[in-house]
């Protein structure tokens, strides 16, 4: 079955053969003669799918951006594309009632195409769901084995600084691989038994060798509804890093995507609460203890980032600005201005008792302002079809400015609420992030990267 779990969703034949037949079939029910007038009854169909469209793209934008039934706004390219999926299959529906058999039943086969189309077309657009497996939640990775893992050693070659003298002189140890693994792991809940699914790790060339040095350590975390293995097959995060140690003598951050959430429907929040459990102390204590007691990594905070998307990157900005102790760096991409399940007022009552001061203490903003003045950096995505999110972006980055920040936030071009937006900025922050930690540089700014317009920036850091 892994040929079947393994099929691309984004691209390849999949994807094109859908367009393919629903088109086709799109245009032999036109074709085709209805019982009534050809041109009379075509006019009243599209008439309906106008309808259909306006109607759905109404309850759409409800359920969205009023009633928040997601979480976050869907954004007007989901909203817009569904709207009109529910309009062509209203224009289909409407040929049914006045054909014949064949033309009937084509119309219902071309309808459930289209249905099948427009999906495919709104997960291409966000670039959530990379494979068959992962509409399933099946976890794309094998497990870690202790053979892979390696503490960095006292007598080894194991600062950054030491490992790039041994490449530039062309000693780097002969066990070292050209591409690093991602891998999954069940992370213990030992002081917070938050029930956490398995989590995805990835580890660079240099950490795969015996004698590992010491490096900088990345802990990632994807949206709600979603798993922890999709910054690695949506955000196809260990090509990124591979890509940047293929650059840099093996040497990349050592990335842990560990799950803030317990189960896709599942919101925490990303806070201690009677409702899901003891989430932020899982994350910030027992993936923290977890990450250095076992994996080569640095300790000290300006060499760890947190970093998410959506839901994800509002946990960051929350947990970074409460941590920063451990944390010295933040990326956000499509993060909110509050942890938020369901409406302010449903989220208050549910989680907190209605008490609105303790919700307060887990907004980003206010977290910032009471944890100033602050050495952290601050780094944020958000699309250019994403008004909402940048929106947030605009207001956090004031604060974190105020709050002495190292604030740089960027406008990804022709991208949404969505996992381009995610891709695009991390690709500027995993270069940005190896400079200020010292495994290397090659002094691009922010601006030159593909699609990336910095909105803000309160210095002239550059990326590596």
């Amino acid at each position: 079955m892994d040929w079947f779990y393994n099929i691309n969703l984004l691209e390849g034949w999949l994807p094109t053969t859908l367009k393919t037949l629903t088109l086709l079939g799109f245009i032999a029910v036109i074709v085709l003669k209805s019982k009534d007038g050809w041109f009379d009854s075509l006019l009243k169909q599209f008439g309906w799918g106008f309808i259909g469209t306006v109607v759905g793209y109404v309850v759409v934008w409800l359920l969205s951006d009023v009633f928040l039934v997601f979480g976050v706004s869907l954004g007007r390219v989901i909203e817009f594309n569904i709207a009109f999926g529910i309009g062509f299959i209203s224009v289909l529906v409407a040929m049914c009632f006045d054909s014949g058999t064949l033309r009937k039943v084509l119309a219902i086969i071309t309808a459930i195409l289209t249905l099948a189309t427009f999906a495919l077309r709104v997960d291409i657009i966000y670039g959530e769901y990379a494979t068959v497996g992962s509409l399933f939640g099946r976890n794309q990775f094998s497990a870690l084995e202790a053979k892979n893992v390696h503490k960095a050693s006292a007598t080894a070659a194991n600062t950054v600084d030491e490992w790039k003298k041994l490449g530039k002189e062309g000693k780097l140890p002969a066990d070292m691989p050209k591409k690093g693994i991602v891998r999954s792991v069940d992370i213990p809940a030992t002081t917070s038994n938050f029930k956490a699914r398995t989590a995805n790790v990835y580890l660079p060339p240099a950490a795969l060798t015996k004698n590992p040095p010491k490096l900088p350590v990345m802990v990632v975390m994807a949206g709600q509804p979603g798993t922890p293995d999709r910054f690695f097959s949506a955000g196809v995060l260990g090509d990124k890093l591979d890509s940047y140690a293929a650059k840099h003598y093996g040497l990349a951050p050592i990335a842990v995507s560990p799950d803030q959430n317990g189960t896709i429907t599942h919101n925490s929040l990303c806070s201690d609460t009677p409702v899901f459990g003891n989430a932020e102390t899982y994350l910030t204590r027992d993936v923290t203890t977890w990450i250095k007691k076992t994996l080569p990594v640095e300790t000290s905070a300006d060499k760890w980032l947190i970093g998410g998307y959506s839901q994800g990157g509002t946990c960051a900005t929350q947990l970074g600005a409460a941590h920063p102790n451990i944390y010295g760096h933040i990326y956000s991409a499509g993060g909110e201005i509050e942890p938020t399940d369901g409406s302010h007022k449903s989220t208050v009552k549910r989680f907190f008792n209605g008490d609105e001061k303790e919700f307060d203490k887990h907004v980003p903003i206010n977290i910032i302002r009471s944890h100033a003045p602050s050495k952290q950096t601050w780094f944020s995505a958000a699309g250019q079809l994403d008004p909402k999110s940048q929106k947030n972006q605009k207001a956090i980055s004031t604060e974190a400015m105020k709050a002495g920040m190292s604030v740089t936030t960027v406008v990804v071009k022709g991208t949404a609420h969505d996992w381009h937006t995610v891709n695009a900025g991390m690709t500027a922050q995993i270069d940005l992030f190896g400079t200020e930690t010292g495994l290397g540089e090659t002094g691009r700014q922010i601006s030159s990267y593909p699609n990336l317009q910095v909105v803000a920036a309160n210095t002239n850091r550059e990326s590596d």
